[in-house]
């Protein structure tokens, strides 16, 4: 004669192929949460539960031991098993769909993030990458292998927020020699890229409603950071000369500027004399701060790299980006920031909030990888290949209606060519992306309140280092035909 239960538990199904008891434990626990088993509701004996599922008794002492544990039921001596009366099902039905709370970090977000980066390996002509093709990976390989084969200890603990010490020595001298950036190693900040640089200055530099001027067209990574710090963002124009220093006289709240002067990204042109020293004087007279971000300075093809805005720098005013990521590959996700001196306790201590510390193995090899002459060798190996994968470019574009003749190319990894208008740009990115062929367009640098003159912000943004010069040649070929050029 079977013993009548408590409850009915031929709702119950359990897969013999998984954890029976586990299985029991969560409908069990299912039923107490929604109700269908109240407070003070007495539990089958564990062989009477274990005969109405047809599962063994162990099965469900395994569930009532861990429903013990949690304190899903308790045990009366001498009455049995209940569910503990603190199990309270909630009184008001907890609504299905839960509004998302009005928080103003969470709404910035909202408007500024990052899009999902292209996939897949590089091809023609995608924005951004260096030709990391090239990079040494035997060398590199050997390097970290010697290292952690037997890593010091010293190293294997919570490190320094800044970086490690001897990176940071090296990262120092590199600057002031190729750069004549003068600082010392306790300015330097390793950084997980140029983003997390830029990310830290808007955390540490700036307040809730403080102004930032950007270039207008530009880097809108950089931009979305400053703004989900409660920034207030005003765009200002680039001209042949770059960042045009006047505007700044119409933004009495700006506190930063960010500029980036060795190749503007997107347009390409390069920061003057005249402006570089303007903005300076601007930042001693407002006690503003500008943030340099010099991600590709280590390119220029006819002369010596220009000197940086921090080189001109005599006030401790400018904020210096770096990465490695431009000459080695996007992964390393290794970068510095030189700040000022007064500054530099107050970076590595925000740093840590965030992060901690860098990845150790990755700084030592770095530091290795620059001591022992790897990385210059690889600098101008890089600075040669970016060249001729460039002039295989301007050497096979198009002529292409509606597009202004392609520009001088004298610094950077990428260029700008106009278009007649966003119309046009549209169609030959669109053409292009369906022939396997990666366009930018100009339009997406700018910021969204610019689009009073639509056609004024037309244009195409193309790498030229990614790939190497035969499959620009193919990708050339491909936009030949998808844009209807055979015949040119």
């Amino acid at each position: 004669m079977s013993v009548p239960l408590p409850f009915d538990p031929s709702g119950i199904r359990l897969d013999p192929a998984q954890g029976l008891g586990v299985q029991l434990f969560q409908a069990l626990r299912e039923r107490i949460l929604d109700g269908r088993l109240g407070a003070r509701s007495r539990l089958p004996a564990s062989r009477d539960l274990a005969a109405a599922l047809g599962v063994s008794r162990n099965t469900v002492v395994r569930a009532y031991e861990q429903l013990y544990a949690e304190g899903y039921i308790e045990g009366r001596t001498g009455d049995g098993t209940y569910v503990a009366e603190r199990v309270q099902p909630p009184s008001v039905p907890v609504p299905q769909v839960r509004r998302v709370p009005e928080v103003a970090s969470l709404e910035r977000l909202q408007k500024h993030h990052l899009p999902k980066p292209p996939s897949g390996a590089p091809r023609a002509f995608r924005v951004g990458v260096p030709a990391f093709d090239l990079f040494p990976f035997e060398t590199w390989a050997r390097l970290q292998a010697r290292f952690w084969r037997n890593p010091p200890a010293d190293c294997l603990g919570y490190g320094d927020a800044a970086g490690e010490w001897r990176l940071r020595e090296l990262v120092a001298a590199y600057l002031r020699g190729s750069r004549g950036l003068h600082c010392e190693a306790g300015q330097v900040i390793i950084t997980s890229g140029a983003q997390q640089g830029i990310a830290l200055c808007a955390q540490v530099l700036l307040g809730e409603g403080d102004g930032v001027a950007i270039e207008n067209p530009g880097y809108r990574a950089a931009g979305h950071a400053f703004a989900t710090a409660g920034a207030r963002l005003h765009g200002v124009p680039v001209d042949a000369d770059g960042f045009q220093t006047e505007r700044l006289q119409q933004l009495p709240d700006c506190r930063l500027v960010y500029v980036t002067p060795s190749h503007q990204y997107p347009t390409g042109v390069t920061l003057s004399l005249a402006r570089r020293l303007e903005l300076l004087e601007w930042a001693e007279r407002s006690g503003g701060w500008i943030v340099e971000d010099d991600y590709d300075g280590e390119y220029r093809y006819s002369g010596t790299p220009l000197m940086p805005l921090a080189a001109l720098d005599r006030q401790d005013r400018v904020l210096y980006v770096g990465t490695f990521c431009k000459i080695a590959f996007p992964a390393m996700r290794l970068g510095y920031l030189v700040v000022p001196p007064a500054l530099a306790e107050a970076f590595a201590r925000r740093r840590a909030l965030d992060v901690r510390h860098s990845e150790v193995g990755t700084q030592r090899v770095m530091a290795d990888f620059i001591a022992e002459g790897h990385f210059q060798r690889h600098v101008r190996r890089m600075r040669r290949a970016a060249r001729a994968r460039r002039d295989a470019l301007l050497r096979g574009w198009p002529e292409v209606p509606g597009c202004a003749p392609m520009p001088t190319v004298e610094a950077g990894l990428h260029l700008c060519v106009r278009v007649e208008s966003r119309e046009r740009e549209r169609w030959l990115v669109e053409r292009a992306l369906q022939a396997g062929v990666e366009v930018n367009a100009l339009s997406d640098y700018w910021l969204p309140e610019s689009a009073e003159h639509p056609d004024e912000r037309a244009g195409l943004v193309l790498g030229f280092a990614a790939v190497p010069e035969a499959q620009i040649a193919e990708a050339l070929k491909a936009l030949r035909k998808t844009w209807g050029l055979s015949s040119l």
